[in-house]
Formats: structure tokens, C-alpha cells, sequence
């Protein structure tokens, strides 16, 4: 089978370790794609591994384990790699013991204090400013956010970069427009932690013992999911279920290796069906 460009897409069947995108990839919102769970099948069934990477953080790994179970999807907490997890490792060698303050939900509040970060309310004497996608945002941490960038000189750091999140009518504001918003009121911009740096396709590598060549990125974002991949010197592939379409593919600079209608597509491809 050939991808939408033409390209064999043969040698997917022999990638040992599939790093997978979430939102806009495998469902949307609380609506599973079709062929998701016979596209998990049949990576098991040729003896590969699923890994879920997200830049989404306003969930804790937690949320996404009981997310994807009560959507029917086998996984346990070693399955995931999220930005939040890349974001701790980032903290704790950069700033260790440093105090955050965290513009972000309650969910991401408490995994970070789980790990031990000294994350504060107050606005005096921080050291490291952190946002991330917060679906729980207020006026009052908006301008928490925007008094301590404006008036002392933190580290500055978010979670991912990603403009928008897929819901079932269309986008709501992720992490990077956030972001964009507070640059307007302060000129401060983070340093982005999440996709598509290499770190979390690198770590999951790490974690299990496989190289660039047996692993491949699945995603619908170009600037995020398929630019972490190439950046991780593995494969890539595009779905078009999500954020990026076939115009974007064409006129960006972002390539992905591969590109397909959805991961039923890559099922079919693992499975040898025509």
C-alpha cells in the first residue's frame, strides 16, 4: 500500500515502538476514531509498542489512563510520555528546588507538587514562570502571570506550543495562544518544553531500548507531532484526522514521512490488506 503521495509504505510493518498522538489522532474529545482499536490490535499483534506522547497538559498521566480506558483502549501509566512529564525533567535539572508559579489546571498543579516541585500562589520571589494549557484560566491568574513576568525576571517556560485544540466544533485556544496573549501584554515569550523538541520521542526511546530507525511518530500537527519526530531522526506519520490537511503538508516546511487519511489507513498497512 502507498501513502496519499505515493510513498511505500512497506517498511511501517517493521517499527517496533509507535509513538502516538492523542487528541485529533486517535479520538476527539470523547469520540474514539474509527479503527483505533483495531489499529492498537494490530501493533500488538506483530509484537510492537504503543506509547501515547501529548503536549496536552492539562490532564495528569491519571486522567489519560482513565480517559482511555473508559474509552475501551488497553493502557496502564507506563504507556504515556506527556509534556508535563518532559516539562519535571526539564525543572528538575534546569531549577531544582526552584519556586514555580503554575498558570494551569488543577490537575497540573497537583502532579507537579507530586513530584515534588515547590509550585506557590504568590507572585513575590518566583523563580521559574510556568503556563500550560489551562481550560480553567481566570482573569485573577492572567494577571498573577502578567505582574511577575512584568516586574521580576523568572525563568519563563510552557508546556507545548500547539495554537489550538480539537473539539467536537472545531478549535478552542491551547498553550500557544495563550502564550501569544501574554507576550501582547508583557513581550515575555517561554521557552517551549513539549513537542516538537526531541526530548519525550528520545526518553520513550531510551525508556524501552529502541533506536530511531525502529520507532515512528504518529500525529496531526506538522509543527508539533511530525516536526518532534523528524527531530528525533525517526519516522513520521501525518494523519489528516485532526489539525493538518493536505495544503498545510504542501506548503509548509515540515515534511512528514508518511502521510495518511487516518489510523485506519496504518492498520490496514500493518495488517498487509490492500
Amino acid at each position: 500500500m502507498k501513502d496519499h503521495y505515493g510513498r511505500d509504505t512497506a517498511a511501517l510493518r517493521e517499527k517496533r515502538l509507535w509513538l502516538l498522538d492523542m487528541d485529533g489522532t486517535i479520538y476527539n474529545e470523547e469520540t474514539l476514531f474509527e479503527g483505533t482499536l483495531d489499529f492498537l490490535e494490530a501493533i500488538r499483534d506483530r509484537g510492537g509498542r504503543y506509547v501515547f506522547i501529548t503536549n496536552n497538559s492539562s490532564k495528569s498521566v491519571v486522567d489519560y489512563v482513565t480517559k482511555v480506558n473508559r474509552l475501551g483502549i488497553p493502557a496502564g501509566k507506563e504507556d504515556f510520555f506527556t509534556s508535563v512529564q518532559a516539562t519535571l525533567l526539564w525543572l528538575k535539572k534546569n531549577f531544582p528546588g526552584a519556586k514555580v508559579y503554575c498558570q494551569g489546571t488543577r490537575s497540573l498543579v497537583a502532579e507537579l507538587k507530586a513530584a515534588g516541585i515547590d509550585v506557590t500562589e504568590a507572585v513575590e520571589k518566583v523563580d521559574v514562570v510556568l503556563v500550560g494549557f489551562d481550560m480553567e484560566m481566570t482573569s485573577q491568574k492572567l494577571r498573577n502571570t502578567c505582574e511577575i513576568l512584568s516586574t521580576q525576571n523568572p525563568a519563563y517556560i510552557a508546556t507545548n506550543p500547539d495554537w489550538v485544540y480539537p473539539v467536537s466544533f472545531g478549535f478552542v485556544p491551547d498553550c500557544g495562544s495563550i502564550c501569544t496573549m501574554l507576550k501582547n501584554a508583557t513581550g515575555k515569550w517561554p521557552l517551549f518544553i513539549g513537542k516538537p523538541e526531541p526530548t519525550m520521542v528520545l526518553a520513550v526511546r531510551e525508556k524501552y531500548g529502541c533506536t530511531a530507525e525502529e520507532t515512528v511518530v504518529v500525529g496531526d500537527r506538522l509543527y508539533t507531532d511530525i516536526a518532534a519526530g523528524n527531530n528525533a531522526g525517526s519516522a513520521s506519520i501525518c494523519v489528516l484526522s485532526g489539525e493538518a490537511t493536505l495544503t498545510d503538508i504542501e506548503n509548509g516546511s515540515v515534511k512528514p514521512t508518511y502521510t495518511l487519511q487516518n489510523v485506519r489507513e496504518i492498520c490496514r498497512i500493518l495488517r498487509g490488506e490492500d
